[in-house]
């Protein structure tokens, strides 16, 4: 656990989800539109695939 979430930790978080994906797979992570999912800044690795939810969907987030 993270004591705050910003775009550093975000990218912590896609380095520890790409360690566990199993060789030969692809994970694909379900994303509201909080600044640190979806800023470009991000290093996505290339065993996930981000898929941000529509900005406004609250009924996505429950």
């Amino acid at each position: 656990m993270l004591p705050v979430c910003n775009l550093h930790g975000m990218q912590l978080h896609l380095a520890e989800i790409s360690r566990t994906v199993a060789q030969g797979a692809h994970a694909v992570l379900i994303v509201d539109q909080a600044a640190w999912h979806t800023s470009q800044k991000l290093d996505v690795p290339y065993n996930i695939t981000i898929l941000p939810l529509p900005p406004r969907a609250p009924e996505l987030t429950r």
